[in-house]
This record gives structure tokens, C-alpha cells and sequence, in this order.
């Protein structure tokens, strides 16, 4: 294994020996949660990532330039996935297929899908072909590239929790039900404008809409809520829960 310049705060190279993944990713800017976890080197302007993984599926994940996309890439490390994260501007559709990865995920971002570069393009070539989860932003994107609308929401959610009340179907398989999750949002997808070719998985107490699953493609799924906050009672089992869909590899 080549050189970790940065590792979780209990597990080392050594430690993890041959099933450890290391994930490199750009990051100009330096300071994102990952390195306040303890999983990466803030201002370093490149990052390399030692993360525990018994298995070799490859997650792409679609970062849409957020703080949060890194405790993401640190679940999904835990969980036995090698996670490639690529920004949305980085690649094209052309190159990102090349990767072949076994499932994708579309992160949270600032702005509105149409801001979102390639993480719509992905979605749609995707479905069908591995899962494909989208968080925040990327549920969003995955609610208006089938049509429905994203609108402002009633209220902006900065750091709020909410209970989700879902279908007990899919990512959301054994949790409970209600159970409490972290909101960052201004936008939603509308109730009434879900398109045909969605079903709405999950929604608050007064009826906002916080999960949504493909109706033939089901392993597509998006949820408004971001599970890999702490406050997130359930976050990890979901993200497991999506995983399980992804087919062995090797």
C-alpha cells in the first residue's frame, strides 16, 4: 500500500494491513467535516484516505461541491465499500461510465439540480443498472429528472431534526418508524408533482416529502434528510440497508 497521509483516528496502516482502501480526492479548499472526523488533513489541497472495507464494490460517488460528502465517503468505507469520489464538473458522462461502479450515490450540494453538473445525467443513465441513492441535492435531482417540481420549502432547515415517517420498503428496511433525522435544506420536491415513475418512501409530520423510490428500478432511491449526520438516529443502517442491493464483486 502506497503512502497515508491521512487515517481515521483509530485505525492505522498497519492496523488494517490488506483490506484497507485508499481513496484519494481533491480539495482545494481544505477545511471540510472529513478532517474535523479525523478522516482526512485539512489545507492540504490533496487528500489520500485509509478507510476499513472487507469488500471491493465500487461506490462512485458524485460530490456536489458540500461539506458533508466526506462523512458520507466515511460510512461508506465502514460499511466494506471503495468509495471514488469524482465532482460533478470533473468527468464526463463518457468517462464516469468507463469507471464502472457497482452502485452510485449523488451528494448533497448547494444551489438547485440544474446546479448539480452531471449528477442528473448520472442518475438517469444509472437507474437500472446499479443502485443509486442521491442525498439532499441528489434527491432532489432525482425527483426533477423524472419530472416532478422542486420548489421552496415552507420553512428552511438548517440543522433541524425532524421524525420520518417512511414504508418500512428498501433503504428503509427493519429501521424504526418514526425515526429522527437531520435536515439542511431551503428546497423540496412536491407531493403532488411526483412524477409516474416515483413513489414517495418517507415524509415528515406535516406531509414533506423525505424519501423517494423508483417504482420499477427500486434500488434508486433519494432521501431529503442527511443520514450520515450524527444527529441521525438511523443514518448508518440506511446507507447499509442501500448497500446490500449492490451485487458481490469478486
Amino acid at each position: 500500500m502506497d503512502e497515508v497521509v491521512a487515517a481515521g483516528p483509530e485505525v492505522g496502516a498497519q492496523e488494517l494491513g490488506d483490506v484497507g482502501v485508499v481513496l484519494e480526492a481533491e480539495d482545494p479548499g481544505g477545511g471540510r467535516e472529513a478532517a474535523r472526523e479525523g478522516t482526512g488533513t485539512a489545507g492540504l489541497g490533496h487528500r489520500r484516505y485509509l478507510l476499513p472495507a472487507v469488500g471491493n464494490a465500487r461506490v462512485l460517488v458524485i460530490d456536489n461541491y458540500d461539506s458533508f460528502v466526506y462523512n458520507l465517503v466515511q460510512y461508506l468505507g465502514e460499511l466494506g465499500a471503495e468509495p471514488l469520489v469524482h465532482r460533478h464538473d470533473e468527468l464526463t458522462l463518457e468517462q464516469i461510465v468507463a469507471l464502472e461502479p457497482d452502485a452510485v450515490l449523488v451528494s448533497p450540494g448547494p444551489g438547485r439540480p440544474e446546479d448539480a453538473g452531471l449528477s442528473n445525467d448520472v442518475i438517469l443513465r444509472f437507474t437500472g443498472s446499479v443502485p443509486v441513492l442521491g442525498v439532499c441535492l441528489g434527491h432532489q435531482c432525482l425527483g426533477q429528472v423524472y419530472g416532478g417540481d422542486v420548489v421552496r420549502a415552507p420553512a428552511v432547515m438548517h440543522g433541524k431534526t425532524s421524525l420520518v415517517h417512511h414504508d418500512g420498503r428498501g433503504i428503509f428496511a427493519g429501521l424504526p418508524n418514526p425515526f429522527e433525522a437531520t435536515r439542511y435544506h431551503s428546497l423540496v420536491v412536491t407531493p403532488e408533482s411526483v412524477p409516474e415513475e416515483l413513489e414517495v418512501s418517507a415524509r415528515t409530520d406535516d406531509g414533506i416529502v423525505m424519501g423517494l423510490r423508483h417504482r420499477e428500478h427500486p434500488t434508486t432511491e433519494g432521501v431529503q434528510f442527511h443520514p450520515e449526520s450524527i444527529l441521525t438516529a438511523s443514518g448508518h443502517d440506511l446507507i447499509a440497508n442501500w448497500l446490500s442491493h449492490v451485487a458481490p464483486v469478486g
